[in-house]
């Protein structure tokens, strides 16, 4: 079965006009449930992680910061958001979602989290609407617990999956791909394990050539025993601040030829949402719907 993390705090309220499109965490599961893609038996709602997991991935420093909500001006700034209790809960909860979806994936070959994939947090700090790093949680998790030994992050996001690659840097158990916009945020890379920078108006053909030379042969060079995948709709060219230029239905094949690698070679995938900024927010619904129809279809 189809392992869906869901919860109502993913819906956190911003101020009027703010660009980050919250209302996408309450469509996206009302259109699987109203198609019929998903069931409620599908959906979960995770608790807040435990302290013990944040600390294993971000400085205790930082996290006390945050979870006393003593951030300074400019550290608040960085993350795009106005701090709250409310806000950090939605973190935590977030990174236990994906954390549970790595435990149910292992079972089912498969699970996802309607939000996630906050990979501009770093160890210290907090930017790029990312407060905690859910996917390095997960990871983190999963090694401490002996869950698995060798774990890839494919981060196909159109921003660089920065904050990850600085947690990781040093973790020879975790390798990051990020498959990024080479003009779009940040301005300042960091340097993962592999970073492929795309130029701007890159069209499905190309960018499907670069991913379908690039992945399997991570997957026979590392052997990796898990793989997250951050599963970004802010590639399509209808995108405000993605820059690059997949249709619709370019973004599915991406989505389409992960999970049937995964799939074809009996790795486990967790998948969390990433960035979506479509004018239309149809747009930015469905592309992120097409990712569960398909690991449906797939997996199940």
């Amino acid at each position: 079965m189809l392992k869906i993390a869901w919860s109502s705090v993913y819906r956190h309220p911003l101020p009027e006009g703010h660009r980050f499109p919250m209302i996408k965490y309450d469509l996206i599961p009302e259109q699987l449930l109203y198609e019929g893609s998903a069931s409620s038996e599908n959906f979960f709602s995770p608790c807040p992680v435990k302290e013990r997991y944040i600390i294993n991935t971000h400085s205790v420093s930082y996290w006390e910061k945050l979870k006393q909500l003593k951030l300074s001006s400019s550290e608040i700034r960085r993350t795009g958001f106005p701090l709250s209790k409310s806000l950090v809960e939605r973190e935590i909860i977030i990174a236990q979602g994906t954390i549970e979806c790595a435990l149910y994936a292992q079972t089912y070959g498969v699970a996802m989290n309607v939000a996630g994939g906050t990979h501009h947090a770093f160890t210290n700090r907090g930017e790029g609407f990312c407060l905690l790093n859910d996917v390095a949680i997960a990871s983190n998790y999963l090694i401490e617990n002996n869950l698995a030994k060798r774990i890839l992050i494919v981060d196909l996001d159109v921003h660089q999956g920065n904050g990850t690659a600085e947690i990781f840097k040093s973790n020879r158990q975790v390798f990051t791909f990020s498959m990024h916009g080479e003009k779009n945020y940040p301005l300042q890379k960091e340097q993962s394990d592999l970073d492929i920078p795309l130029p701007d108006g890159i069209t499905d053909e190309p960018y499907l050539q670069i991913l379908q030379n690039t992945l399997p042969q991570l997957l026979e060079k590392h052997q990796p025993e898990f793989i997250f995948y951050i599963s970004g709709v802010d590639v399509l060219h209808t995108d405000k601040l993605g820059r690059l230029g997949l249709s619709l239905e370019g973004c599915k094949a991406r989505d389409r030829f992960v999970l049937e690698t995964c799939k074809r070679n009996q790795i486990p995938i967790a998948i969390s949402m990433g960035g979506g900024y479509s004018e239309r927010l149809a747009d930015i619904v469905e592309a992120h719907c097409n990712t569960f129809r398909l690991a449906q279809e797939i997996f199940f």
